[in-house]
Protein backbone atom coordinates (compact mmCIF):
# COMPACT_ATOMS: atom_id res chain seq x y z
CA UNK A 1 0.00 0.00 0.00
CA UNK A 2 0.64 3.36 -0.74
CA UNK A 3 2.75 5.18 2.56
CA UNK A 4 0.62 7.98 2.39
CA UNK A 5 -2.23 5.88 3.01
CA UNK A 6 -1.52 4.72 6.17
CA UNK A 7 -2.95 6.94 9.12
CA UNK A 8 0.63 8.09 10.35
CA UNK A 9 2.22 9.19 7.10
CA UNK A 10 2.12 12.24 5.09
CA UNK A 11 1.09 11.90 1.43
CA UNK A 12 3.71 11.34 -0.93
CA UNK A 13 5.22 15.25 -3.01
CA UNK A 14 5.93 16.03 -6.29
CA UNK A 15 6.38 19.30 -6.34
CA UNK A 16 7.59 22.03 -8.81
CA UNK A 17 11.12 23.04 -7.75
CA UNK A 18 10.00 26.67 -7.16
CA UNK A 19 8.26 28.91 -5.34
CA UNK A 20 5.15 30.81 -6.69
CA UNK A 21 6.15 34.21 -7.49
CA UNK A 22 4.52 36.80 -5.80
CA UNK A 23 1.31 38.62 -7.64
CA UNK A 24 1.72 42.31 -7.83
CA UNK A 25 -1.57 44.51 -7.33
CA UNK A 26 -3.42 41.13 -7.85
CA UNK A 27 -7.28 41.84 -6.91
CA UNK A 28 -8.23 38.41 -7.59
CA UNK A 29 -10.50 36.24 -10.04
CA UNK A 30 -13.50 38.45 -11.65
CA UNK A 31 -13.84 37.25 -15.21
CA UNK A 32 -15.91 39.24 -17.74
CA UNK A 33 -18.58 38.72 -19.63
CA UNK A 34 -21.01 37.20 -17.03
CA UNK A 35 -24.80 38.12 -17.39
CA UNK A 36 -26.94 37.53 -14.20
CA UNK A 37 -24.40 39.46 -11.52
CA UNK A 38 -22.13 41.66 -10.26
CA UNK A 39 -18.85 39.95 -10.58
CA UNK A 40 -16.32 41.12 -8.03
CA UNK A 41 -12.49 39.81 -6.85
CA UNK A 42 -12.23 36.56 -4.99
CA UNK A 43 -9.58 37.96 -3.22
CA UNK A 44 -5.84 36.83 -2.46
CA UNK A 45 -4.38 33.38 -3.76
CA UNK A 46 -2.48 33.20 -0.69
CA UNK A 47 -3.55 30.49 1.79
CA UNK A 48 -1.96 29.41 4.85
CA UNK A 49 -1.68 25.91 4.48
CA UNK A 50 0.93 26.91 1.55
CA UNK A 51 3.00 28.79 3.90
CA UNK A 52 6.89 27.33 3.18
CA UNK A 53 5.91 24.94 0.45
CA UNK A 54 7.45 24.78 -3.19
CA UNK A 55 3.62 24.98 -4.53
CA UNK A 56 3.58 24.10 -8.42
CA UNK A 57 3.99 27.17 -10.53
CA UNK A 58 1.19 27.94 -12.88
CA UNK A 59 2.84 27.10 -16.06
CA UNK A 60 4.48 24.35 -15.20
CA UNK A 61 4.30 21.38 -17.33
CA UNK A 62 1.95 18.73 -16.04
CA UNK A 63 2.35 15.26 -15.24
CA UNK A 64 0.72 12.67 -18.27
CA UNK A 65 -1.31 11.20 -16.89
CA UNK A 66 -3.33 14.89 -16.84
CA UNK A 67 -3.06 15.09 -20.76
CA UNK A 68 -6.77 14.92 -22.41
CA UNK A 69 -7.61 15.58 -25.98
CA UNK A 70 -9.10 18.64 -26.89
CA UNK A 71 -12.92 18.71 -26.79
CA UNK A 72 -14.65 18.83 -30.64
CA UNK A 73 -16.43 16.27 -31.80
CA UNK A 74 -20.25 16.44 -33.74
CA UNK A 75 -22.16 14.99 -30.33
CA UNK A 76 -19.92 18.33 -28.15
CA UNK A 77 -20.64 20.63 -30.66
CA UNK A 78 -24.29 19.79 -30.79
CA UNK A 79 -24.77 20.10 -27.28
CA UNK A 80 -22.95 23.16 -26.65
CA UNK A 81 -25.20 24.42 -29.61
CA UNK A 82 -28.69 23.30 -27.73
CA UNK A 83 -27.27 24.85 -24.28
CA UNK A 84 -26.74 28.02 -25.90
CA UNK A 85 -30.06 28.09 -27.71
CA UNK A 86 -31.02 27.64 -24.46
CA UNK A 87 -29.52 30.54 -22.12
CA UNK A 88 -27.98 27.44 -20.24
CA UNK A 89 -25.26 27.38 -18.22
CA UNK A 90 -22.95 24.14 -17.34
CA UNK A 91 -20.87 23.95 -14.90
CA UNK A 92 -18.80 21.57 -17.37
CA UNK A 93 -17.91 25.00 -19.05
CA UNK A 94 -17.92 27.52 -15.90
CA UNK A 95 -15.65 25.37 -13.67
CA UNK A 96 -13.18 24.31 -16.61
CA UNK A 97 -13.64 20.30 -16.28
CA UNK A 98 -11.17 18.37 -17.83
CA UNK A 99 -13.59 15.71 -18.90
CA UNK A 100 -15.58 17.94 -21.00
CA UNK A 101 -15.04 16.58 -24.20
CA UNK A 102 -16.00 12.74 -23.29
CA UNK A 103 -18.61 13.32 -21.13
CA UNK A 104 -20.34 15.58 -23.71
CA UNK A 105 -19.36 13.31 -26.93
CA UNK A 106 -21.58 10.72 -25.28
CA UNK A 107 -24.35 12.71 -24.62
CA UNK A 108 -24.39 13.98 -20.94
CA UNK A 109 -23.57 16.77 -19.09
CA UNK A 110 -23.89 18.97 -15.81
CA UNK A 111 -26.52 21.43 -15.98
CA UNK A 112 -25.70 24.26 -13.66
CA UNK A 113 -29.08 26.67 -12.64
CA UNK A 114 -29.46 29.57 -10.65
CA UNK A 115 -27.34 31.57 -12.75
CA UNK A 116 -23.63 31.68 -13.65
CA UNK A 117 -22.60 34.28 -10.50
CA UNK A 118 -22.01 32.71 -7.03
CA UNK A 119 -22.23 34.54 -3.85
CA UNK A 120 -19.56 32.43 -2.06
CA UNK A 121 -15.52 32.99 -3.09
CA UNK A 122 -13.97 29.40 -3.01
CA UNK A 123 -10.42 29.75 -3.77
CA UNK A 124 -10.25 26.77 -6.35
CA UNK A 125 -13.14 26.96 -8.32
CA UNK A 126 -13.39 28.67 -11.51
CA UNK A 127 -17.18 29.87 -11.26
CA UNK A 128 -17.21 33.83 -11.38
CA UNK A 129 -18.16 35.19 -7.73
CA UNK A 130 -20.60 38.28 -7.05
CA UNK A 131 -23.84 39.66 -6.47
CA UNK A 132 -26.30 38.01 -8.56
CA UNK A 133 -29.30 39.52 -10.08
CA UNK A 134 -32.81 38.36 -10.49
CA UNK A 135 -34.15 34.59 -10.44
CA UNK A 136 -35.21 32.82 -13.88
CA UNK A 137 -38.64 31.17 -12.60
CA UNK A 138 -38.55 30.09 -16.87
CA UNK A 139 -35.37 27.64 -16.30
CA UNK A 140 -36.28 24.40 -14.97
CA UNK A 141 -38.68 24.43 -17.97
CA UNK A 142 -35.69 25.29 -20.33
CA UNK A 143 -33.45 22.96 -18.96
CA UNK A 144 -36.02 19.91 -19.03
CA UNK A 145 -36.62 20.51 -22.91
CA UNK A 146 -32.94 20.91 -23.50
CA UNK A 147 -33.01 17.18 -21.93
CA UNK A 148 -35.90 16.23 -23.93
CA UNK A 149 -34.13 17.14 -26.75
CA UNK A 150 -31.03 15.48 -26.06
CA UNK A 151 -33.41 11.72 -24.72
CA UNK A 152 -30.47 11.56 -21.87
CA UNK A 153 -30.97 8.68 -19.66
CA UNK A 154 -29.44 10.50 -16.31
CA UNK A 155 -28.81 13.97 -15.96
CA UNK A 156 -26.83 15.69 -13.11
CA UNK A 157 -28.74 19.42 -11.36
CA UNK A 158 -26.27 21.68 -9.60
CA UNK A 159 -25.76 25.23 -9.10
CA UNK A 160 -24.00 28.51 -7.72
CA UNK A 161 -24.31 28.97 -4.26
CA UNK A 162 -27.61 31.80 -3.55
CA UNK A 163 -27.10 32.85 0.02
CA UNK A 164 -29.03 35.93 -1.42
CA UNK A 165 -32.38 33.51 -1.22
CA UNK A 166 -34.18 33.27 1.57
CA UNK A 167 -33.96 29.11 0.64
CA UNK A 168 -30.76 29.25 -1.37
CA UNK A 169 -32.35 27.99 -4.41
CA UNK A 170 -34.21 24.96 -3.29
CA UNK A 171 -37.20 25.18 -5.20
CA UNK A 172 -35.97 26.09 -7.88
CA UNK A 173 -34.02 23.01 -7.94
CA UNK A 174 -37.27 21.00 -7.22
CA UNK A 175 -39.06 22.19 -9.80
CA UNK A 176 -36.50 21.70 -12.53
CA UNK A 177 -36.40 17.45 -10.94
CA UNK A 178 -40.01 17.68 -11.19
CA UNK A 179 -40.21 19.56 -14.87
CA UNK A 180 -37.37 16.92 -16.25
CA UNK A 181 -39.22 13.89 -14.55
CA UNK A 182 -42.39 15.34 -16.61
CA UNK A 183 -40.25 15.86 -19.58
CA UNK A 184 -38.61 12.57 -19.73
CA UNK A 185 -39.77 10.17 -17.40
CA UNK A 186 -36.93 7.20 -18.10
CA UNK A 187 -34.68 9.80 -17.10
CA UNK A 188 -32.70 9.96 -13.85
CA UNK A 189 -31.73 13.20 -12.03
CA UNK A 190 -28.74 13.88 -10.04
CA UNK A 191 -28.80 17.04 -7.52
CA UNK A 192 -25.34 18.41 -6.65
CA UNK A 193 -26.45 21.07 -4.10
CA UNK A 194 -25.09 23.43 -2.08
CA UNK A 195 -25.39 23.52 2.25
CA UNK A 196 -28.29 26.13 1.87
CA UNK A 197 -26.72 27.88 4.99
CA UNK A 198 -27.48 24.33 7.09
CA UNK A 199 -31.20 24.83 5.78
CA UNK A 200 -32.81 21.53 6.56
CA UNK A 201 -36.50 22.64 5.57
CA UNK A 202 -34.51 23.76 2.04
CA UNK A 203 -33.21 20.27 1.58
CA UNK A 204 -35.93 18.41 2.48
CA UNK A 205 -37.70 20.91 -0.59
CA UNK A 206 -35.14 19.42 -2.88
CA UNK A 207 -35.64 15.34 -1.49
CA UNK A 208 -39.02 15.74 -1.91
CA UNK A 209 -38.96 16.40 -5.23
CA UNK A 210 -37.09 12.77 -5.60
CA UNK A 211 -33.80 12.99 -7.09
CA UNK A 212 -31.95 9.70 -7.83
CA UNK A 213 -28.75 10.76 -6.21
CA UNK A 214 -28.63 13.92 -3.53
CA UNK A 215 -24.88 15.17 -3.80
CA UNK A 216 -23.24 18.02 -1.61
CA UNK A 217 -19.18 18.31 -2.05
CA UNK A 218 -17.05 18.85 0.98
CA UNK A 219 -14.46 19.82 -1.65
CA UNK A 220 -11.40 19.14 1.31
CA UNK A 221 -9.89 18.37 4.63
CA UNK A 222 -11.13 20.05 8.21
CA UNK A 223 -7.31 22.20 8.46
CA UNK A 224 -7.83 23.49 4.40
CA UNK A 225 -11.59 24.37 4.67
CA UNK A 226 -11.95 27.63 6.16
CA UNK A 227 -9.14 28.88 3.80
CA UNK A 228 -10.35 27.12 0.69
CA UNK A 229 -14.10 27.08 0.98
CA UNK A 230 -14.61 30.14 3.26
CA UNK A 231 -18.58 30.49 2.71
CA UNK A 232 -18.90 26.80 4.29
CA UNK A 233 -18.55 25.03 7.28
CA UNK A 234 -16.87 21.48 7.29
CA UNK A 235 -19.40 19.97 9.46
CA UNK A 236 -22.20 21.54 8.33
CA UNK A 237 -21.75 19.94 5.17
CA UNK A 238 -20.83 16.79 6.40
CA UNK A 239 -24.08 16.52 8.18
CA UNK A 240 -26.03 18.06 5.93
CA UNK A 241 -25.61 14.64 3.91
CA UNK A 242 -26.16 12.88 7.37
CA UNK A 243 -29.23 14.90 7.69
CA UNK A 244 -30.52 13.74 4.04
CA UNK A 245 -30.38 10.26 4.88
CA UNK A 246 -32.28 10.26 7.53
CA UNK A 247 -35.50 12.21 5.87
CA UNK A 248 -34.72 9.91 2.77
CA UNK A 249 -32.84 6.75 3.64
CA UNK A 250 -33.66 5.48 -0.04
CA UNK A 251 -31.99 8.01 -1.93
CA UNK A 252 -28.22 8.11 -2.95
CA UNK A 253 -25.63 10.44 -1.24
CA UNK A 254 -22.57 11.86 -2.59
CA UNK A 255 -20.16 14.15 -1.94
CA UNK A 256 -16.43 14.61 -3.70
CA UNK A 257 -12.43 15.75 -2.44
CA UNK A 258 -10.45 17.68 -4.43
CA UNK A 259 -6.74 16.11 -3.20
CA UNK A 260 -3.49 18.30 -4.14
CA UNK A 261 -4.76 21.54 -2.63
CA UNK A 262 -1.95 20.96 0.61
CA UNK A 263 -3.82 17.95 2.80
CA UNK A 264 -1.95 15.16 4.14
CA UNK A 265 -2.70 11.39 3.67
CA UNK A 266 -3.92 11.17 7.79
CA UNK A 267 -6.47 13.85 6.58
CA UNK A 268 -7.60 12.68 3.47
CA UNK A 269 -8.70 9.29 5.26
CA UNK A 270 -10.00 11.01 8.46
CA UNK A 271 -12.06 12.93 6.23
CA UNK A 272 -13.14 9.80 4.39
CA UNK A 273 -14.34 8.45 8.58
CA UNK A 274 -16.14 11.55 9.07
CA UNK A 275 -18.12 11.25 5.41
CA UNK A 276 -18.95 7.41 6.33
CA UNK A 277 -20.27 9.04 10.10
CA UNK A 278 -22.47 10.29 8.37
CA UNK A 279 -23.68 7.79 6.03
CA UNK A 280 -22.73 9.01 2.66
CA UNK A 281 -22.85 6.62 -0.11
CA UNK A 282 -20.50 7.52 -2.62
CA UNK A 283 -17.40 9.29 -2.86
CA UNK A 284 -15.67 11.21 -5.68
CA UNK A 285 -11.94 12.04 -5.44
CA UNK A 286 -9.94 13.86 -7.89
CA UNK A 287 -6.76 16.27 -8.55
CA UNK A 288 -7.11 20.10 -8.14
CA UNK A 289 -6.35 22.19 -11.33
CA UNK A 290 -6.16 25.28 -11.06
CA UNK A 291 -8.22 27.52 -13.22
CA UNK A 292 -6.17 30.77 -13.37
CA UNK A 293 -3.48 32.42 -11.91
CA UNK A 294 -6.09 34.36 -9.59
CA UNK A 295 -6.68 31.18 -7.49
CA UNK A 296 -5.03 29.03 -4.82
CA UNK A 297 -1.59 27.41 -6.35
CA UNK A 298 -1.42 23.62 -6.76
CA UNK A 299 0.08 22.02 -4.12
CA UNK A 300 1.48 18.84 -5.40
CA UNK A 301 0.35 15.94 -8.45
CA UNK A 302 -1.62 13.06 -6.91
CA UNK A 303 -0.43 10.04 -8.60
CA UNK A 304 -2.94 7.53 -10.32
CA UNK A 305 -1.59 5.07 -7.70
CA UNK A 306 -2.56 7.15 -4.93
CA UNK A 307 -5.88 7.62 -6.10
CA UNK A 308 -6.07 3.73 -6.62
CA UNK A 309 -5.03 3.89 -2.77
CA UNK A 310 -7.82 5.86 -1.73
CA UNK A 311 -10.50 3.94 -3.49
CA UNK A 312 -9.40 0.08 -1.81
CA UNK A 313 -9.55 2.08 1.76
CA UNK A 314 -12.78 3.68 1.03
CA UNK A 315 -14.54 0.72 -0.17
CA UNK A 316 -12.55 -1.85 1.66
CA UNK A 317 -11.72 -0.25 4.61
CA UNK A 318 -14.07 2.21 4.97
CA UNK A 319 -17.68 1.04 3.89
CA UNK A 320 -18.56 3.30 0.97
CA UNK A 321 -20.93 1.91 -1.91
CA UNK A 322 -18.79 3.53 -4.48
CA UNK A 323 -15.68 5.39 -4.68
CA UNK A 324 -15.00 7.06 -7.71
CA UNK A 325 -11.15 7.86 -7.46
CA UNK A 326 -8.79 9.31 -10.17
CA UNK A 327 -6.62 12.49 -11.59
CA UNK A 328 -9.79 13.83 -13.69
CA UNK A 329 -12.24 12.52 -11.60
CA UNK A 330 -14.68 14.78 -11.05
CA UNK A 331 -18.69 15.06 -9.38
CA UNK A 332 -20.17 13.85 -12.21
CA UNK A 333 -18.02 11.39 -13.98
CA UNK A 334 -19.55 8.27 -14.78
CA UNK A 335 -22.93 9.27 -12.92
CA UNK A 336 -24.94 7.27 -14.88
CA UNK A 337 -23.47 4.36 -13.91
CA UNK A 338 -22.99 5.31 -10.07
CA UNK A 339 -26.99 5.94 -10.42
CA UNK A 340 -27.55 2.87 -12.31
CA UNK A 341 -25.23 0.41 -10.18
CA UNK A 342 -24.98 1.59 -6.10
CA UNK A 343 -27.46 0.95 -3.89
CA UNK A 344 -28.29 3.16 -1.22
CA UNK A 345 -27.19 2.25 2.32
CA UNK A 346 -28.51 3.19 5.83
CA UNK A 347 -28.24 6.01 8.04
CA UNK A 348 -24.74 6.97 9.88
CA UNK A 349 -24.19 8.21 13.03
CA UNK A 350 -24.86 11.64 12.17
CA UNK A 351 -28.29 12.44 11.05
CA UNK A 352 -28.97 15.90 12.85
CA UNK A 353 -27.35 19.41 10.81
CA UNK A 354 -24.29 20.62 12.39
CA UNK A 355 -22.77 24.63 12.62
CA UNK A 356 -26.54 25.79 11.38
CA UNK A 357 -26.23 28.96 13.97
CA UNK A 358 -22.36 29.44 13.18
CA UNK A 359 -20.93 31.91 10.73
CA UNK A 360 -18.75 30.72 7.90
CA UNK A 361 -14.94 31.67 7.95
CA UNK A 362 -16.22 33.89 4.98
CA UNK A 363 -18.95 35.73 7.57
CA UNK A 364 -16.51 36.96 9.70
CA UNK A 365 -14.51 40.03 9.24
CA UNK A 366 -10.90 39.04 9.12
CA UNK A 367 -7.66 40.10 7.36
CA UNK A 368 -7.06 36.88 5.98
CA UNK A 369 -10.42 35.66 4.74
CA UNK A 370 -12.67 37.20 2.00
CA UNK A 371 -15.98 39.03 3.03
CA UNK A 372 -19.66 38.14 1.71
CA UNK A 373 -22.81 39.36 1.94
CA UNK A 374 -25.21 37.68 4.56
CA UNK A 375 -28.29 35.63 3.37
CA UNK A 376 -31.37 38.62 3.30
Amino acid sequence: MDPALNAGASAPILRGEVKEPALNNQRGYAPTGKDSGEVKPKGSIHIRSHEGVDVVPMHSRKPPWLKVRAPGGPNYLRLKTLMRGGSLHTVCEEAGCPNIGECWEAGTATFMILGDVCTRACKYCGVAHGMPTGLDRGEPRRVAATVEAMRLQHVVITSVNRDDLRDGGAEIYADTIRSIRTALSTCSVEVLIPDFKGDETALTTVLDAGPKVLGHNLETVERLHPDVRPGGRYWRSISFLGASKRIRADILTKTGLILGMGEEGPEIRQTMVDLREAGVDILTLGQYLRPSAQHIPVARWVTPEEFEGWKRVGEDELGFRHVESGPLVRSSYHAKEQAREVEAGAPGRIQDVLEVDMSAPAEVLTSRLVQIENRL
